[in-house]
């Protein structure tokens, strides 16, 4: 099938899932942490695309679920300097093909019709809201 680099947060039982899906419907995944890759603003910019600036937030992130930032209120590049500055607050995954073709999130008919999954695929969405227990939370 396809071979995908896939961006998570290391430990994020969502991102498991996620990749278990992908890996099932035959996908090769090359793995990397959205946490320790050296980002620039081009190269996050490619993922994130034309997205409202409010959808490139991880909306499960500490600071945005203590409403210490609303992306709503965020411009563009105000919520460019915090996405490099903070990956956590990153959406999450990131995904390339390797024909150059990004995508940021897991919704999971549009993973479907991106790169192919299963037809009985569960709709998974994104972060960690099935998970038993919480994300861990990354230190600063």
């Amino acid at each position: 099938m396809t071979r995908l680099y896939f961006w998570e947060k290391p430990g994020c039982a969502g991102n498991a899932k996620q990749k278990a899906l992908l890996r099932q419907a035959g996908h090769r995944l090359l793995v990397r942490s959205l946490l320790d890759e050296r980002w620039t603003a081009e190269r996050l910019l490619g993922f994130l695309g034309d997205l409202p600036v409010a959808e490139w937030f991880n909306m499960a992130a500490p600071r945005v679920k203590s409403g210490e930032i609303v992306p709503d209120r965020v411009g563009r590049d105000e919520a460019l300097a915090l996405l490099l500055a903070e990956p956590l607050l990153i959406r999450r995954p990131l995904m390339e093909r390797e024909d150059g073709a990004r995508m940021v999130g897991f919704d999971t008919p549009r993973v479907a019709a991106w790169i192919g999954l299963a037809d009985d695929a569960p709709s998974l969405g994104e972060g960690c809201a099935a998970a038993a227990e919480p994300c861990p939370v990354e230190e600063a």
